[in-house]
């Protein structure tokens, strides 16, 4: 079963592939991490409405808009990383966009940001693709 023997394929943990497979698998949990934080990781009581660190930071004027759009942009940037095609790239910019517009408008944005959930919507669609182009984490 060694080298020569025509069996080039191996379920070892310890090869290339399987070595890559550990780092997109990383940087996925890494990312859905930061996605739950920002637009899903806690529950209003007696609802079933959650909400994230995303629409509290906008509660500070200009800089939590920044804070919250710039880890966002670290989402679409690691999907870039990741191998995401241009096309896939642009709908998340897009998701990113109409978030920091929601975001914009007083009291009402601060609604919206509860209810549009970017950085979700971004990760389904890095999901999408890394389960098309790899072995999925399952």
């Amino acid at each position: 079963m060694g080298a020569g023997t025509g069996h080039h394929r191996s379920t070892s943990p310890v090869e290339f592939p399987a070595g890559n497979d550990l780092r997109i698998e990383g940087a996925r949990r890494r990312l859905e991490a930061i996605a739950r934080i920002l637009d899903s990781r806690w529950r209003i009581p007696g609802t079933g409405i959650r909400f994230g660190a995303d629409p509290v930071l906008n509660l500070i004027p200009g800089i939590g808009l920044l804070a919250s759009k710039g880890i966002s942009m670290f989402l679409i940037w690691e999907a870039r990383r990741l191998g995401v095609p241009t096309g896939t790239l642009m709908r998340m910019a897009g998701n990113l966009g109409l978030d920091a517009l929601i975001s914009t408008v007083p009291v009402l944005g601060w609604a919206g940001d509860m209810f549009y959930r970017a950085n979700l919507k971004n990760m389904h669609l890095l999901r999408e693709h890394l389960d098309r182009t790899g072995p999925s984490p399952r």
